[in-house]
C-alpha cells in the first residue's frame, strides 16, 4: 500500500451473504444490504438502447478504493457502449466469496485474481487472447510470464503493479558510523551493521534486522539478494535445472548468521514481526533491512517518523550481479468464463489500463507500476523515499515456480525455517542444505509424477535477458 489508507468504508462481503443468496435468480438487479450483485444474465452483448449492459467488478483492494470508485464512475458517464460497471470491494474471505460465487452462479464478471492457477484450472477465467488486438497486446510481452498470468500460453491475466526490494537505511546511523553509502556487497553489509551497533547499541540502536518471527524474515534478504546476485534464487528453484537448489542461499545465510554472531541484529528478532520491525525502524532503532516499496506510505501514515531513510539497491554477494532483482508482480484482473458479456468486460479492462489511468494512479501512490509504457509515461509520486524503489534497468519479473505446491507435499522442516534456525542458533550449513535439496526434490518429484504441476525446467532461462524488462517500450 503506496497511498494513505482509504477510510474502510467498503462493503464487508461476507461468503455466507453469497450463500444466501438465491442462486437461481441469475437476472435479478443488485442484492441489498451491501451484498454482492448478481450478474445480469439476461442483458445481451449488443445493449439495446436504454437497457445498459450491467457488469459486476469485484476487488479486494481497500487502499485504493476511492480512487477506483471515482475512475469506475467516470466510465459509466462517459463510455459509448452503454456499459454500467458496478463495484464490489471485499473486506474479508475474498478468495472464498469467489469460490462460492462460480459455484453458485452468482459470479462477477471481473475480478481481482487471487490464486491465479487454481482460478484457470477449475475454469473460472475466460483466455484474453481473442479480446486483445495486437497493438493492445504488445504493451505487454516484455512481462508475460508462464503460470503467472499466462497458463499452457494463454494469456488470462495481465500484470499492473509490483513490490521493488530495497535495503532500507538510516542514513543518521549511517553518518554516525562513519559510513557514506549503502553496502554493495555482503561483506559491506556485514561491516556496515557491525559499525553502526558499535556507535549506536548505547542507545538500542543496531545494525540490522529482519522479521524472524516468520519465513518471511529469511525470503525478504534472500529472494532479493539471490537474483540479483545469481540470476536464480526465488523460492530456492532453479529455473534452468528445473529442481530445488538450495546452495544459491547458502552465502546469504552465512552473512546474516555472521550478523547475529557480531551482536549486530536487533537483539529479540526471533520473535520480530514486520510492523514492529517498521516501528523500531521509525524510531531511528534499526540501522537497514530489506523490504519492498510498501515502506514510504507506511513511514508517511503508519509509522510517521523522522528518520532520514533512504532505499537503496540490495547489495550483490560480490558486487558483480549476474542476474536481475525479483519484483513481487503477476497478475491484477480476470473476466470470468461464465460472463455472457465478456467483450463489454474486456472493453472496461482496456480502459483500466489506459496510459492516463495507469499513470495517475502511480503518481498518486497507489502502487508502482511493472508496466513499461506506464513507467516511461509517468512522473515520480509525491510521497517521501518512494524515488528509491522507482523500477531500474536491474528489476524483472521471474517466471514461477512450483515451491507452494511441492511443500504441500514436504515432509519436515520448510526451507525458510531451516535457515532461520541456522541464522539464529547455528548448525551445519551444509547438512541444512543437502537435506533441503532431497526432501524437495523428492516431493517435487511426486507433484509431478500425478500432474498436480507442470512446471519443468527451462534450460534457455537467462535471468540477463530480463534487464530492462519494464523500461522497455514506446
Amino acid at each position: 500500500m503506496m497511498k494513505k489508507w482509504a477510510k474502510l468504508s467498503t462493503i464487508a462481503l461476507m461468503a455466507v451473504s453469497l450463500a444466501a443468496c438465491s442462486s437461481g435468480n441469475t437476472n435479478s438487479g443488485t442484492g441489498g444490504n451491501g451484498g454482492a450483485t448478481t450478474p445480469q444474465t439476461g442483458t445481451n452483448e449488443s445493449g439495446a438502447k436504454g437497457d445498459p449492459i450491467k457488469l459486476n467488478f469485484w476487488t479486494m483492494d481497500r487502499h485504493d478504493m476511492e480512487f477506483m470508485q471515482e475512475k469506475v464512475d467516470a466510465f459509466n458517464s462517459t463510455n459509448t457502449d452503454n456499459i454500467e460497471v458496478e463495484m464490489t470491494v471485499m473486506a474479508d474471505n475474498y478468495n472464498q466469496a469467489v469460490e462460492v460465487a462460480f459455484s453458485s452462479n452468482q459470479a462477477p464478471d471481473i475480478f481481482k485474481v487471487y490464486d491465479f492457477v487454481t482460478y484457470v484450472k477449475k475454469g473460472y477465467m475466460t483466455p484474453l487472447d481473442e479480446l486483445m488486438d495486437d497493438e493492445f497486446k504488445a504493451q505487454f510481452e516484455s512481462v508475460l510470464a508462464e503460470n503467472v498470468n499466462m497458463l499452457g500460453g494463454k494469456i488470462y491475466s495481465l500484470p499492473n503493479t509490483g513490490q521493488y526490494w530495497r535495503l532500507i537505511y538510516n542514513k543518521d546511523l549511517f553518518e554516525q558510523a562513519g559510513l557514506t553509502e549503502a553496502p554493495k556487497t555482503l561483506d559491506e553489509m556485514v561491516e556496515a551493521a557491525k559499525k553502526i551497533t558499535e556507535v549506536g547499541k548505547a542507545n538500542g540502536a543496531y545494525g540490522f534486522a529482519s522479521n524472524f518471527k516468520s519465513g518471511s524474515g529469511f525470503t525478504r534478504p534472500a529472494f532479493a539478494i539471490a537474483t540479483l546476485s545469481k540470476g536464480e534464487g526465488l523460492e530456492g528453484y532453479n529455473v534452468n535445472k528445473g529442481e530445488f537448489d538450495f546452495n544459491v542461499y547458502r552465502e546469504i545465510a552465512e552473512a546474516l548468521h555472521q550478523m547475529k554472531v557480531d551482536g549486530s541484529m536487533m537483539p529479540g528478532v526471533e520473535t520480530l514481526d514486520i510492523d514492529p520491525l517498521r516501528a523500531q525502524f521509525a524510531q531511528g532503532k534499526i540501522g537497514m533491512y530489506i523490504n519492498h516499496s510498501s515502506e514510504p506510505a507506511v513511514y508517511t501514515d503508519q509509522f510517521p517518523t523522522e528518520v532520514n531513510w533512504e532505499a537503496a539497491m540490495v547489495p550483490s554477494i560480490d558486487g558483480n550481479p549476474q542476474g536481475a532483482l525479483w519484483v513481487n508482480a503477476g497478475n491484477y484482473l480476470g473476466i470470468s468464463e461464465k460472463s455472457p458479456n465478456k467483450e463489454a468486460a474486456f472493453k472496461f479492462m482496456q480502459y483500466l489500463y489506459g496510459t492516463e489511468l495507469r499513470a495517475e494512479y502511480q503518481q498518486e501512490g497507489y502502487g508502482l507500476s511493472v508496466l513499461p509504457y506506464v513507467n516511461k509515461a509517468a512522473s515520480e509520486p509525491q510521497l517521501q523515499g518512494i524515488g528509491g524503489f522507482l523500477p531500474t534497468e536491474y528489476d524483472a519479473i521471474y517466471p514461477a515456480s512450483p515451491v507452494a505446491i511441492t511443500e504441500s507435499r514436504l515432509e519436515g522442516l520448510k526451507f525458510t525455517d531451516a535457515f532461520i534456525r541456522y541464522i539464529l542458533v547455528d548448525g551445519d550449513i551444509d547438512a541444512t542444505i543437502n537435506d533441503l535439496n532431497t526432501r524437495y526434490n523428492q516431493a517435487l518429484e511426486g507433484v509431478r509424477a500425478d500432474g498436480s504441476t507442470t512446471i519443468g525446467a527451462d534450460p534457455d532461462f537467462k535471468a540477463l535477458d530480463l534487464r530492462g524488462s519494464l523500461l522497455v517500450g514506446e
